[in-house]
């Protein structure tokens, strides 16, 4: 597994005093998990796996930076990816990872 070091650091700091973090290999890159809920990822090419919800989807796909997620010709509902030029600032990576924890954080958590 190949995953951006930087990013995976950048990410970490961001998610830094939550509880219930967890790290696991997933998708070919790194998953972040709250209470064993998938938060965000980072994917092998560099980019940002958020968990908007399905809710969340249509706002999150009008950012310019911002795709569907799809791994094998069918996108993943409430899931998207978001390129190397959407988290550049800090600003721009804590504002994606917030909403993937927002969204984590709702669900039960899982033991």
């Amino acid at each position: 597994m190949t995953v951006d070091a930087e990013l995976a650091e950048r990410v970490r700091d961001e998610l830094m005093g939550e509880a219930g973090l967890a790290e696991k290999a997933m998708f070919g890159g790194l998953a972040f998990l709250l209470d064993g809920n998938m938060a965000v990822g980072i994917t092998s090419t560099g980019e940002l796996m958020v968990r908007v919800g399905a809710d969340g989807e249509g706002e999150a796909l009008a950012d310019p930076h911002a795709r569907p997620f799809d791994m094998t010709g069918r996108p993943m509902k409430g899931w998207i990816l978001v390129g190397r030029a959407g988290i550049e600032t800090e600003a721009a990576l804590n504002a994606w990872v917030r909403q993937g924890v927002e969204f984590a954080r709702g669900l039960p958590a899982k033991r």
